[in-house]
């Protein structure tokens, strides 16, 4: 490669005008996460691996026809992917995950590139048991498990190439309307991914525009960005991060990200295009 390594990361919703949208942008790479299978005429345009387009169950207990996925976009690169097995059944050579659809992974190289892996990610919602009596939904404990699965791409404590990106349900410096017991729960996922060598890379302001007005739940000075509306607001008026990316600290001098957040180009999906930038 002549140029940096441009990645996308972003959630699609199980929309097919994303995959369209995708071919417009000058990205190598795209990390997926609830990609459908894509229509036949972006199929031949693109690399991707042969798994289902499936994601096993998770709260309500049924399948989903949605998955996480990396994708080659140009020629540029060559890209390996990685075949993903539940534990218990997954072979030698294979990678052995949790739960099928959460996570993709694959191998990339370039004329100028120095192999790295990247890793598509996704935190499924899940629901307590019934005994509770609880109507909570929580991902944290999704994300705990995407993050064991990661643990398996990482043989020794410094030089790993990892980036690591994709919607993982949980907030990011506080919980929803306050609360400091959720706010506990959810830096345990990021404080988990900096204990196995992965920082934290955003994206954060000014690489991205910050919600307005600014929503009480988020703590003054936070450097959040929007990068998820609910089906009541728009791109103008999302205010939740749900949208992270990660990378080994030997690519933290490397590595740019960015929300594009902006309403004029977040896309056809409830989350915007997170851009990745590998020198």
């Amino acid at each position: 490669m002549t140029r940096p390594l441009r990645i996308i990361s972003w959630n699609i919703a199980h929309r097919l005008d994303p995959w369209c949208e995708l071919l417009e942008t000058d990205a190598d790479l795209a990390l997926l996460q609830e990609a459908g299978e894509p229509p036949s005429k972006v199929r031949e345009r693109i690399g991707v691996d042969s798994q289902p387009w499936l994601t096993a169950g998770a709260a309500g207990g049924s399948e989903r026809r949605w998955r996480a996925a990396v994708v080659r976009l140009t020629d540029s690169v060559a890209v390996e992917w990685i075949t993903t097995r539940p534990v218990g059944v997954a072979p030698p050579g294979e990678l052995a995950v949790s739960r099928q659809g959460t996570l993709a992974a694959a191998r990339v190289m370039g004329p100028d590139l120095e192999p790295l892996l990247v890793v598509s990610m996704y935190a499924a919602w899940e629901e307590p048991h019934q005994l509770t009596g609880s109507s909570w939904i929580y991902a944290d404990g999704s994300a705990h498990r995407v993050v064991s699965d990661l643990s398996a791409l990482i043989g020794r404590e410094r030089g790993h190439r990892i980036v690591a990106a994709g919607d993982l349900n949980v907030l990011h410096g506080h919980g929803e309307h306050g609360s400091k017991y959720w706010a506990a729960r959810y830096e345990t996922v990021f404080s988990r991914t900096e204990a196995l060598g992965l920082t934290f890379q955003g994206p954060q302001a000014p690489h991205g525009r910050q919600a307005a007005p600014w929503p009480n739940e988020l703590p003054r000075g936070s450097r959040n960005v929007p990068t998820y509306h609910t089906n009541r607001q728009t791109p103008a008026t999302a205010t939740r991060q749900l949208d992270f990316v990660f990378a080994s600290r030997a690519l933290a001098n490397s590595i740019s990200v960015r929300a594009r957040n902006e309403p004029h180009r977040w896309g056809s999906s409830d989350h915007c295009r997170v851009e990745i930038v590998v020198v």
